[in-house]
């Protein structure tokens, strides 16, 4: 057995590293989840989730993944056969769109290369074409977590908009929020999903849904079967500061420090930081001479960065040599990406030194594996974090 010394680096697009304030806070005693001092740390809670979601509405908070999330938004906006758009940006846009399925939603799926985010013009034109307004769901995915593309949400609401059409809104946030820009609010968002472990530095466990006006009335009317998902006596349970069903309450603590970490240092402090890591480690792999999967300049994700590597070499087997060498996970190509791509999470807690030290264990994991690269690439990227 190799014996690895040092501290393990996870650069997988999430799970990330959970700071150390975080840990400690989530190893405090439990306390009573119908005692007036967890009631005091649940509004405090959601005061501070307002911001970072951009909204100043309701935010549910569910026990759950992410993907429980995203069957809640679903679940309390529509009802059987009612027909959903959802655009195809890689494997977790084509899970959601599984989902929605086999809840008996009529899925209208627009096909894409999952190299580029959703298409605007696509959405005014299917929107447009729906003149019995029959859609009403539209589904994207902002971060697509398996393809580092990110979708440009402000243009697929002036897409509605300019259509004329009342679809909600309904948008995936699990890589994204806390890392990249992002405005439920102004945006004209109706259900944002994410959850709790990538951007907001914690374990996975919680899941959460930003909610607006327009999509309170949806659920109000909508008839597909819930119970657990149901916002309702969540909402009207956290008015006293508790939950219906028993809380995640180590998580909750850890969750009160990330919000704390997330005020401390500025969300707008906070997107710049993840977009001048993207953009460093993007210099590196052109560097490299090896291309980003992402396509289209003006959707490189600031959370991570999927490598594509040529014809005829193995991701998987660059992802191995990190591994074993250099105590390194990196993310796994997903889908259709298999053993093409290899994926680095430059997000949440993370720091120019990390970056530096990840993209060193690349480069070399590169030349080990018998990737011909050239050898710029760290250079490059140190030049950047050097010069911005």
């Amino acid at each position: 057995m190799t014996v690895q010394t040092g501290r393990h680096f996870l650069q997988i697009p999430g799970p990330t590293n959970v700071p150390d304030r975080v840990l400690r806070a989530m190893a405090a005693p439990t306390i009573d989840h119908r005692g007036p001092e967890f009631a005091a740390l649940t509004r405090r809670l959601l005061d501070a989730l307002g911001p970072v979601f951009g909204t100043s509405g309701p935010v549910v908070v569910y026990p759950a993944s992410g993907t429980g999330a995203w069957e809640a938004a679903l679940v309390n906006t529509l009802s059987p056969g009612d027909r959903v758009l959802c655009f195809e940006t890689g494997h977790f846009a084509s899970l959601w769109r599984a989902m929605a399925q086999s809840l008996g939603l009529d899925v209208e799926f627009v096909p894409g290369d999952w190299r580029h985010g959703a298409s605007p013009e696509a959405a005014v034109e299917r929107l447009r074409a729906d003149t019995a307004h029959r859609i009403k769901a539209v589904c994207v995915v902002h971060n697509e977590t398996s393809t580092g593309v990110t979708s440009r949400i402000p243009e697929i609401r002036a897409a509605i908009d300019t259509a004329d059409h009342p679809a909600l809104l309904l948008v995936d946030t699990v890589s994204s929020l806390g890392s990249i820009e992002y405005r439920h609010d102004a945006w004209g968002v109706d259900v944002t999903v994410t959850g709790s472990q990538k951007g907001l530095m914690l374990p996975p466990g919680l899941s959460f849904n930003a909610v607006s006006e327009k999509a309170l009335a949806a659920a109000r009317t909508s008839r597909l079967p819930k119970s657990f998902w149901d916002w309702t006596p969540i909402i009207d349970a956290n008015e006293a500061g508790f939950f219906p069903y028993t809380p995640a309450t180590n998580l909750l603590y850890g969750l009160d420090e990330a919000l704390d970490m997330l005020t401390d240092e500025g969300l707008e402090q906070v997107w710049a930081r993840h977009a001048r890591h993207a953009a460093a480690t993007r210099s590196a792999v052109r560097g490299w001479g090896l291309d980003v999967l992402c396509a289209d300049e003006r959707e490189h994700s600031g959370s991570l960065t999927a490598v594509l590597l040529p014809e005829g070499q193995d991701a998987d087997a660059v992802r191995k040599v990190v591994l074993e060498r250099f105590d390194m996970s990196l993310g796994t190509g997903l889908g259709r990406l298999a053993g093409k791509v290899f994926r680095i999470g430059h997000l949440g807690h993370f720091n120019d030194l990390t970056l530096a030290g990840t993209l060193a264990g690349v480069q070399m994991g590169l030349e080990l594996a018998g990737v011909p690269v050239g050898h710029q690439g760290l250079a490059d990227a140190l030049d950047h974090l050097r010069t911005t």
